[in-house]
């Protein structure tokens, strides 16, 4: 399910059973308006105390469908229930590694896609591979930055959560966030997509809430800034390019 719709299915099943024991989803995103990841929305209408789960990439439907080799991680804020769902999920073709951060995966699993539309970009102006894996590092970066201010552990984006799914999201034509971007390279609005009502692409709705989570914290985050500007501002790609080569020279 799209993160949009992850507040109403939570209420849906408090309200059929308010006593849930665990509560695991595989869904990443921040609420547009809230600006509350998905496990602070289930802390919300649960209660702090619930034991729940969240499954992060790197990961293609397609491949785990076809029994490729697949490794993710699922993060908790109970130990013993990562440890349950990632020993039950695994086997010869899929293998889950667990975490405690259950901010930064929530955060490396959004920003990605927004990264992700930003590769597309680049690869549908043609910019080249150099320009692709600076904006990728520098995507990075402003992840790490985002996530270390809420609290999220460094380490955790240079994980599959985090660096693994960043690679994967931008590079991969199985990537609906880079195939957007590229399309948005040539000419698509946010508009015409939703008029041709396709495929939900997530990094939409997670540019517009991590452009107004960074701005209401004061945190750098110029890549996300500019697809922002892209997507709901008029700002050309090609200028959208020559914008982010043009920032002041500063220490990496």
């Amino acid at each position: 399910m799209p993160s949009s719709a992850i507040r109403q299915l939570f209420n849906e099943i408090f309200r059929v059973k308010n006593n849930i024991v665990n509560i695991c989803w595989a869904t990443k995103g921040i609420e547009v308006n809230s600006c509350l990841f998905t496990h602070a929305i289930c802390e919300e209408i649960f209660g702090k105390n619930q034991k729940m789960a969240v499954i992060s990439g790197p990961s293609f439907a397609i491949e785990v469908a076809e029994k490729k080799p697949t490794a993710l991680t699922v993060a908790s804020n109970s130990k013993k229930l990562a440890t349950k769902i990632a020993t039950s999920l695994s086997n010869e073709n899929f293998r889950a590694y667990t975490s405690e951060d259950m901010v930064g995966v929530g955060i490396g699993g959004t920003v990605k896609n927004i990264i992700a539309i930003g590769a597309g970009i680049s690869d549908g102006l043609n910019l080249g591979e150099n320009a692709k894996i600076a904006l990728i590092n520098r995507g990075l970066k402003e992840m790490q930055r985002l996530g270390i201010a809420l609290g999220a552990d460094k380490e955790t984006f240079l994980g599959l959560s985090g660096v693994g799914d960043l690679f994967l999201t931008c590079t991969s034509n199985l990537s609906r966030n880079r195939m957007f971007g590229i399309a948005v390279a040539n000419g698509l609005t946010v508009t015409d997509h939703k008029q041709k009502n396709e495929h939900i692409v997530e990094g939409i709705d997670a540019t517009s809430a991590v452009y107004k989570l960074s701005s209401r914290m004061n945190i750098s985050m110029p890549i996300c800034e500019t697809i922002y500007e892209i997507l709901f501002e008029d700002l050309t790609p090609k200028a959208a390019a020559k914008k982010l080569m043009s920032r002041a020279i500063q220490q990496e």
